[in-house]
């Protein structure tokens, strides 16, 4: 490790510096995180660590980066601009680094670290691109040692250039695409991102050099999609490259198709149409790292399976924030996601109402609109699916593996939580979870939510098409089991967004 002292991350409400922190801290490094925003360094999971300092500060102001530096011994540098069309991002990006170039020599740090983007020097580099590089040689002639590290696409959910990859591949089952499809690229895991730059701050023989990061594999962007397709299983798509798409009708065509914005999506689509691999790999010998696959990085950026309910069930090793959403992430990070969430308060304890819970199924049916589970299982058996099984529920408690119609049981503690993951055929997976809470003696908040990740496109038609049933369903549901405890309901059901 360092010698002691306070370690600064600039850009810590971004995508890598957010992450980085989580990484530092765990380390037994005290951080201070900056960004523009306090109201958004508070909302970040490490906001109250007994290791961490927030401090808002902007690199374009002079004197806010100069007390942001003070008293720390190394800093990262995880700023750049994001202002296509408006033709001031470079000067932006060139007066925040000199900012940050000289507040680091006047603050006398040890090290600084920037994380920038590779890209061979030719006329055709991306506006981002050359900016970027702009930025590592303005930091390099201050007076503070710099360490380098140039890097291509991302790989993790919450990273701009997979998200839009992600949904374009979940969407469109067949794809128009720009020429750049077809343009080589060396992709990296945010796993192997941190591990780097943690590992700079270790190694002292980085001060000073510029080295290129990447994954073990040179793909092309069609590649790419094609690991996707099949991590998500899903059917091959029809890509059909075509050289009329100009970066800016590609960002357009992007913001359409999936949820990040156009003004994000520009710049990345200019940098798409640059070979970027990785031509120095010193990097290897000075830090040592067990580098993950793209096929690797994408299933952690897909997260386990139904991660987001299983979360007892995370593979060994396995750390979710690095790879899968983070939270604060920007609301588009970790893919289509679906969730209908009911709540009521009801005169009764958790035990009564547990109660109600553990007899759902089998021959005490679904409570409200039975008739509809019904149908639905009839449904699945035509398709060729499982059916509604209702001769093997026989009552009593449940346990963890058991069946529950077309259910099985996933997560349960009795009087607090049960989840019930769907066997029926889906275009994607779902869980149906309980969640009960006593807020004063006597009283329970039940909390019923209905949750689908979809696959594809059929996946997200298939959700639009239920959704109309689900919205007397479930309130039905949750209101049948306080009903049937016998006891007055205080509040609800409402519908929580």
């Amino acid at each position: 490790m360092m010698e002691n002292g306070t370690i600064l991350v600039t850009g810590a409400t971004g995508y890598v510096g957010a992450r980085l922190v989580t990484r530092l801290l765990a380390k037994g490094y005290r951080v201070r995180a900056t960004g523009r925003s306090l109201d958004r360094l508070k909302k970040r999971p490490w906001a109250n660590h007994p290791g961490v300092e927030l401090l808002p500060a902007d690199v374009s102001d002079a004197a806010s980066i100069a007390r942001a530096c003070e008293r720390c011994a190394a800093a990262y540098y995880l700023v750049h601009s994001m202002m296509p069309g408006e033709g001031k991002f470079e000067e932006v990006d060139r007066e925040a680094a000199r900012n940050m170039a000289r507040a680091a020599g006047e603050a006398g740090l040890s090290r600084l670290i920037y994380l920038g983007g590779l890209g061979e020097e030719n006329p055709a580099l991306s506006r981002h691109l050359r900016s970027r590089a702009e930025v590592a040689q303005i930091l390099a002639a201050g007076k503070t040692p710099v360490t380098i590290l140039r890097a291509a696409m991302i790989l993790g959910a919450g990273s701009a250039s997979f998200e839009i990859l992600r949904y374009l591949v979940d969407r469109l089952p067949v794809m128009i695409t720009p020429k750049w499809v077809r343009t080589e690229c060396q992709p990296i895991g945010i796993r192997n991102v941190l591990d780097y730059l943690v590992g700079c701050l270790e190694t002292p023989a980085t001060a000073g050099g510029t080295f290129d990061i990447g994954g073990p594999e040179v793909v092309t962007y069609r590649e790419l999609m094609r690991i996707y397709e099949q991590e998500a299983g899903l059917p091959s798509r029809l890509v059909i490259p075509v050289p009329v798409l100009s970066p800016r009708l590609s960002s357009y065509w992007i913001h359409l198709v999936t949820p990040v914005h156009a003004e994000v999506a520009r710049p990345l689509a200019e940098g798409l149409s640059n070979r970027v691999v990785c031509r120095d790999t010193r990097i290897l010998d000075l830090i040592p790292v067990e580098r993950s696959t793209c096929r690797e990085a994408i299933h952690g950026a897909r997260g386990p399976r139904n991660f987001r309910f299983l979360e007892a069930d995370q593979p060994p090793g396995w750390v979710p924030w690095e790879t899968y959403r983070y939270p604060d992430d920007p609301p588009w990070a970790g893919g289509t996601f679906y969730r209908d969430t009911r709540r009521l308060t009801v005169r009764a304890t958790p035990a009564e109402v547990w109660e109600q819970i553990e007899a759902l199924g089998g021959p005490n049916g679904w409570y409200s609109v039975d008739w509809l589970w019904s149908l639905r299982g009839t449904l699945d058996r035509l398709f060729g699916g499982i059916g509604m099984r209702r001769g093997t529920r026989k009552g009593g408690p449940l346990s963890r593996g058991m069946e529950v119609d077309f259910w099985r049981v996933v997560s349960v503690t009795p009087r607090r939580e049960l989840r019930l993951l769907a066997e029926m055929k889906l275009p994607g997976e779902g869980v149906l979870s309980f969640q009960l809470r006593e807020t004063e003696p006597g009283t329970t908040r039940l909390t019923q939510t209905a949750q689908f990740l979809p696959r594809g496109l059929g996946g997200m038609a298939y959700w639009w098409i239920v959704d109309p049933f689900h919205r007397f369903v479930f309130p039905g549901l949750i209101r049948e089991i306080a009903r049937r405890t016998g006891k007055p309901i205080l509040s609800g059901p409402e519908h929580v967004r």
